[in-house]
């Protein structure tokens, strides 16, 4: 009787301190008791306020009508009415306003803070697409985990990165952002900025990443920012669709819609997209963000007649979460109560945030990622910075090469133009928190590198690449004495990113002029080129025999150039989009359809006259994709498959060797393309489908080999369901897409 009293007594202590506490506060549950339980003491105005995400900070898009200021955000905060904040940032700032949330609000929900970190966050790496260029993903992985760990130790949750759109377009502005123009290779990197980003979200030291932008806006019309999206589903799932696909099945916690229409339809409403794809289709379980404000935006587009449709058709097409906008906080509630709005998918939205919320261990510690001595000793960390100067170097491509590296024993170098001493132009739009007084110019590199030698500067070029008046003179003066001279010409650093589209992509005038008064003193040059997206070089290829695609390599930019020009590192990076020779060209790519009538450059005659061609300018572009020199050279040879044919349900080894017949140490990336010679519907001429990053020594052969399973011979029908056709396969492998040896395969 007495153990009876007893247990009795403890179970009555149990209960009394459980009702003490709410089960979403019990750790000790499961997060989906703790998601109902919260949910169920949730007003409707509490819930659509967690739908509601405010910027608290720098404007990333235009200044919303009615802006409430800082003092009317924190009082919607204080009445539940905000879920996160965007652009809060730093410890300070960050634990500041978690606090009011926590202790000012009904139920203390705790805030997700979010903010653009790119390509790092106070240590800048190279814009995403220099650093596809490495091919490197370990590589990738590990800057975005960086930058994650910068990000948390500054109080911030959720970056809004990768983006994943596939581009052809070197007018878009935010072609930086992403990997390039190839599907396969975007989708290996989506899946390792996705791990490097969020590990599995279990400590303080990654955040969530958002995948973006879903779906397909990397192929607006004209490279034009914000611009319409029209496509086949056919197109849609097989060049756009594997690298979002892949970021989700990566575990990214959260996807951001799209600017742009897809089928007439605006994409934050696109319920094929959202609903039947991403939630249905792939089994996303994170939750869905608009970008800045496009709710709203499908009244400008003519889709929604005002703010309370646009904010009905957003949620029932799948969409959770309105950064910025507004229209869910004026108009759910309402639209909620009178059922024009189910209350069940109400719950569903909000149900996706809370339960990241919980993930990411807020209600149990709402401040873990607010702690001034980690951000302290994290941000800048000399780790970080070493990263930082490894990842320039191995993003910067080798276009042409006569001189380098230089020899070490330099005694007089002249360096020109004003973007080889500009800070403010070694990091771009999307710099996150970086500041230029922490970055290397190629100058500072150059000056560090050969600290012996005398370096004069002249600056030759404006801003904006206009030529200033009496350099010539001060050229010819200088490069009488000097033993090399290095030129930097491209685009300044705030012209790549969102809003940056561009009709011209030919360098500046003033800096062929400055090219051309170097290259009359007939002292040898090294022509850098530093820009966010590849420019037309047409003229610099014929005139100049040292070319060095530098992109922007972020803080230690300076320091990766000259690491490359000294010869310390081996330039191994190729490219992942393909440099068209003119502007009437663009949209060009290596993975394009044949036509009926095909052609290639260099073919002539009466047989090629009615052929797809310009009358004009070449097919073909100046650099292929994959394409890239290095101070080693490479032949291959003696490819061969372990088998001529192949089932549905068997691998065929391909093998190649390699050999370095050069005097350097060298890395060389091997690529695997595909083609697939009669397919209904038909395949593009040549689809990457594997490579390899290889260390040879000088004078040494590797033997590749790759795997390449029946399934990557296959590809996607216009519902995104796979298909695999039997018949007669090309394999290559190659330095480039273009240099290539071939072999036949057969599916049976």
């Amino acid at each position: 009787m007495k153990k009876t009293l007893i247990f009795t007594f403890g179970l009555l202590i149990s209960v009394s301190c459980l009702a003490q506490i709410p089960a979403y506060k019990d750790k000790n549950l499961s997060v989906n008791l703790r998601v109902k339980d919260l949910l169920s003491r949730m007003t409707v105005e509490e819930k659509v306020g967690q739908l509601n995400q405010v910027n608290g900070g720098v404007l990333t898009g235009p200044t919303v009508a009615n802006d409430p200021g800082a003092a009317g955000k924190m009082n919607l905060l204080r009445q539940g009415k905000v879920g996160s904040f965007l652009n809060v940032v730093g410890t300070e700032q960050t634990l500041a306003v978690q606090k009011e949330a926590i202790n000012n609000t009904r139920l203390g929900i705790p805030l997700l803070f979010a903010f653009d970190v790119i390509h790092g966050y106070k240590t800048v790496f190279p814009i995403p697409l220099a650093e596809a260029c490495s091919w490197d993903l370990a590589g990738a992985q590990n800057t975005a985990a960086i930058a994650a760990k910068e990000a948390s130790s500054a109080g911030l949750h959720w970056t809004f990165a990768p983006m994943m759109d596939v581009s052809r377009e070197p007018r878009w502005g935010r072609v930086m952002e992403g990997s390039g123009e190839d599907p396969y290779l975007q989708a290996r990197f989506a899946e390792a900025r996705v791990t490097g980003f969020q590990g599995d979200l279990s400590d303080n030291e990654h955040v969530m990443a958002c995948v973006k932008h879903f779906a397909a806006y990397g192929a607006v019309e004209a490279g034009k920012e914000y611009n319409t999206v029209d496509l086949s589903r056919y197109a849609l799932w097989n060049y756009y669709m594997p690298s979002y696909k892949a970021a989700v099945k990566a575990g990214a916690a959260t996807v951001m819609n799209s600017f742009n229409i897809l089928d007439g339809v605006p994409a934050s409403g696109n319920g094929y997209l959202v609903n039947d794809v991403l939630k249905k289709k792939w089994g996303f379980d994170g939750f869905v963000v608009s970008d800045w404000a496009s709710f709203g935006e499908m009244i400008a587009h003519g889709y929604s007649a005002n703010e309370t449709e646009a904010a009905k058709q957003a949620i029932m097409a799948g969409s959770d979460m309105d950064m910025e906008s507004q229209v869910f906080n004026k108009t759910l509630v309402n639209t909620v109560n009178e059922g024009d709005v189910p209350l069940a998918r109400l719950d569903e939205a909000v149900e996706r945030i809370l339960r990241m919320k919980f993930k990411l261990g807020l209600f149990d510690d709402p401040y873990k990622y607010h702690d001034a001595e980690r951000e302290k000793r994290t941000l800048l960390a000399p780790e970080h910075i070493k990263v930082a100067r490894d990842a320039a170097s191995s993003s910067m491509v080798l276009l042409k090469n006569e001189i380098l590296p230089l020899k070490k024993e330099l005694k007089n170098i002249l360096v020109l133009g004003h973007l080889s001493e500009s800070q403010d132009d070694v990091l771009d739009f999307w710099k996150g928190q970086g500041d230029h007084k922490n970055t290397v110019t190629i100058l500072e590199g150059i000056k560090a590198k050969y600290p012996n030698a005398k370096v004069s500067f002249v600056k030759t070029c404006t801003r904006d690449g206009e030529f200033i008046k009496g350099s010539e003179k001060e050229i010819k003066s200088l490069a009488k004495k000097a033993d090399v001279i290095i030129a930097t010409i491209g685009l300044y650093g705030d012209l790549a990113g969102e809003a940056r589209a561009l009709g011209n992509l030919n360098p500046p005038a003033g800096q062929m002029e400055m090219l051309a008064a170097a290259k009359a003193t007939k002292t040898p040059m090294v022509v850098l080129v530093q820009a966010g997206r590849p420019l037309i070089l047409t003229d610099v290829v014929k005139e100049y025999g040292t070319i060095l695609y530098t992109w922007i390599g972020g803080s230690q930019h300076g320091n990766g150039v000259a690491d490359i020009l000294a010869g310390d590192v081996n330039p191994s990076a190729k490219t992942v989009m393909s440099f068209p020779a003119s502007l009437g060209q663009v949209p060009v790519y290596y993975n394009h359809y044949n036509s009926g009538r095909p052609h290639s450059d260099g073919q002539e005659g009466p047989d090629h006259f009615w052929v797809s061609r310009y009358r004009d300018i070449p097919n073909e572009p100046l650099f292929p994709f994959g394409y890239g020199l290095s101070y080693s050279t490479f032949v291959y040879s003696d490819l061969k498959l372990s088998k001529t044919e192949i089932n549905k349900n068997e691998t065929v080894t391909v093998e190649v060797k390699v050999t370095n017949t050069s005097k350097i140490d060298g890395i060389e990336i091997v690529q695997l393309y595909i083609r697939d010679l009669v397919a209904q519907p038909i395949r593009p001429v040549k689809e990457l489908k594997d490579f390899k990053r290889i260390m040879i020594k000088a004078g040494e052969t590797a033997v590749v080999n790759f795997e390449l399973p029946a399934v990557k011979l296959g590809f996607y029908d216009e519902n995104g369901d796979d298909l695999l056709q039997k018949g007669a396969f090309k394999v290559f492998v190659g330095t480039n897409s273009k240099e290539v040896l071939s072999a036949d395969l057969e599916l049976k």
